[in-house]
């Protein structure tokens, strides 16, 4: 999995907590990264991450009302010690020697979906090399610069597929909405994509083809002295089994 990978999923996750998808919601936290300064001079807690926060809220912050969180979205890889985080996410828990990561998410699949518009003058692709035959919606990597390539899993098979098409964005919800509005095929995670296959307005396809992606960690310094402000955000976040 490419570095910039982690950077597409932290939009994905934006658009998630926008959306408020409930099921998401149960079991993700944040975009791109927690908790910066815990326990700054003010005494708030400072949290990056999306608006949503319905899992913290119901965990613990009506039970501590002199808590306060800010929450900060950043688009990009950072590093959370030279930014003066006490924490980030990312996908998997394959993190520096000197973190520690805590998962707070399952594991989730990303799929293709086009709207039943898109499909009525193009043909279902059957495989993912079909795809070069297809218009399809980018996404422009903040990181590098650079177009994502959409990965592809079957039976221990995997591949990628640099896919073309005349629209370019850089925003998960924008994408999702060119999708909706017949402009391509779109590559979005399996749960957003849920609410549009439920009501037509998005028709799934490829989907034994979906890769499986490591759920979201939590990490943070192992050598940083955890404050109790953070370890009550690391518990309520922390996926149960």
């Amino acid at each position: 999995m490419p570095n910039d990978y982690e950077t597409l999923m932290h939009r994905w996750f934006e658009e998630v907590w926008n959306q408020k998808s409930e099921s998401a919601v149960d079991e993700m936290f944040a975009a791109d990264g927690i908790g910066h300064g815990l326990t700054d001079p003010e005494g708030n807690d400072v949290i990056r991450g999306p608006e949503g926060f319905k899992k913290l809220q119901r965990a613990f912050l009506s039970a501590y009302p002199d808590l306060k969180v800010e929450f900060s979205i950043h688009y990009g890889l950072i590093d959370i010690v030279a930014e003066r985080f006490d924490a980030g996410v990312r996908v998997g828990d394959q993190v520096a020697k000197d973190m520690i990561a805590v998962r707070i998410s399952a594991d989730f699949n990303m799929t293709v979906v086009g709207s039943p518009s898109y499909f009525a003058a193009r043909k279902v692709p059957t495989v993912p090399q079909d795809l070069t035959e297809h218009s399809c919606i980018n996404l422009r990597l903040p990181t590098h610069g650079g177009l994502y390539a959409w990965e592809f899993e079957k039976e221990g098979q995997e591949l990628s597929v640099h896919v073309q098409g005349q629209v370019i964005l850089n925003t998960s919800p924008e994408i999702v909405t060119a999708a909706l509005e017949g402009y391509g095929l779109a590559y979005i995670p399996q749960d957003v994509a849920d609410r549009h296959i439920a009501t037509g307005h998005l028709v799934q396809v490829l989907e034994d083809w979906r890769p499986t992606y490591p759920g979201y960690h939590l990490y943070y310094p192992s050598r940083r002295n955890a404050s109790p402000a953070f370890l009550l955000v690391l518990n309520a976040l922390r996926l149960k089994a």
